[in-house]
């Protein structure tokens, strides 16, 4: 049987996981740790709470659970596949969820960033990339590169694989990937070339993240 390229695009994956209020389960786990270090990713990028972030595969909010509080007041975007994931989070994770306007959260499973302003500052992906094949990545960094033209950072997380092994690799967090199927890893060489294509500057950050995912910091060319 063949292998979705994801797990969420199982069908009813996300109604299935909302009725059984596992909202935060199915982000990876591991909720307050993971959006703590996020937080400190985008802290270290020189995010300030002026500053505009676009929070891409958001999910429940992890992230936007401390980034809202944060940044000022509407400054903090959302996109995922599930607008009713992100609805949840905004509802049951948020201290003050008047400073999320709705609108704010915007259904994307393309990367296309329908809606989204021009003025964003930061942008983040975590643990998005590493359930999803190369030719995504690929397709994802185009799509984005024209539509933020102003932004200072993008960070983007990936399992990455030392050889361009064919076959599975346990990470040093443990978990096991593959080039064929979720959660995958590419060869670094790969995710380079593609940057470099779809016109990002590019390059890995050596900090351990949870589960052995690699994370890259890109600057769009002028």
């Amino acid at each position: 049987m063949a292998h979705p390229i994801s797990p969420y695009m199982v069908p009813g994956f996300y109604d299935t996981a909302l009725a059984k209020g596992r909202h935060r389960d199915i982000v990876g786990g591991r909720w307050d740790e993971t959006g703590r270090i996020q937080m400190q990713i985008l802290r270290d990028a020189g995010m300030q709470p002026h500053h505009r972030l676009l929070d891409i595969g958001a999910g429940s909010l992890r992230l936007g659970c401390k980034a809202v509080p944060y940044l000022n007041p509407g400054h903090y975007w959302a996109t995922d596949a599930s607008r009713a994931l992100m609805l949840r989070g905004r509802g049951v994770e948020l201290g003050d969820p008047a400073r999320l306007p709705e609108d704010h959260l915007i259904e994307d499973s393309g990367f296309s960033l329908p809606g989204i302003p021009p003025d964003i500052d930061f942008a983040i992906a975590f643990g998005v990339f590493t359930h999803l094949p190369l030719d995504v990545l690929d397709a994802a960094l185009a799509r984005m590169r024209p539509r933020l033209p102003n932004l200072r950072r993008l960070l983007f997380t990936v399992f990455m694989s030392p050889d361009a092994k064919t076959g599975p690799l346990r990470q040093a967090d443990g978990v096991v990937t593959h080039p064929d199927r979720p959660p995958y890893h590419f060869d670094r060489m790969q995710v380079e070339q593609i940057c470099a294509r779809t016109g990002w500057d590019a390059k890995p950050d050596g900090i351990m993240l949870p589960r052995g995912q690699v994370l890259i910091a890109a600057t769009s060319r002028m």
